[in-house]
């Protein structure tokens, strides 16, 4: 269903595969742009992007529990970072490390930029899943 592929002529990524390879047929998910707002809308994290990296990954564990998947099947993300700093995106590139994206690994680009969507957001992350097909009912 999902193959990840770490070329060997080329330089070994760290934590991140060179490519991600989706079965045809299998059910894929693109999801928008994971943001540091909790559920009322308020930024966390104003000022760190470490924080800020760690409530996007939980909102974006949260879209894929929406649509039945999860960290471990991202195929692919864009990592974006409000920053020039290369220090700055290996700290927020650590959280996505830290918390289960690196699983395979995924495919992944990580960013600088000079800004983002909402006044004070430092992180945003698009993903594209696959979204396993679910577990048939074992109830009798």
């Amino acid at each position: 269903m999902l193959q990840r592929v770490t070329v060997s002529t080329l330089f070994p990524p760290p934590t991140y595969s060179h490519a991600s390879v989706v079965e045809a047929g299998t059910r894929l998910a693109f999801l928008a742009g994971s943001v540091p707002l909790d559920a009322d809308g308020k930024l966390v994290g104003e000022g760190d992007p470490v924080r800020q990296a760690e409530q996007v990954i939980a909102n974006l564990s949260e879209q894929l529990r929406a649509i039945g998947s999860e960290l471990a099947h991202v195929a692919y993300t864009d990592v974006y970072v409000v920053t020039s700093d290369p220090a700055v995106l290996s700290e927020v590139w650590n959280v996505v490390e830290a918390s289960g994206l690196s699983t395979g690994p995924h495919a992944s680009t990580l960013l600088g930029v000079a800004c983002l969507g909402y006044p004070g957001q430092l992180v945003e992350i698009t993903a594209t899943a696959v979204v396993p097909e679910p577990e048939p009912d074992a109830t009798p």
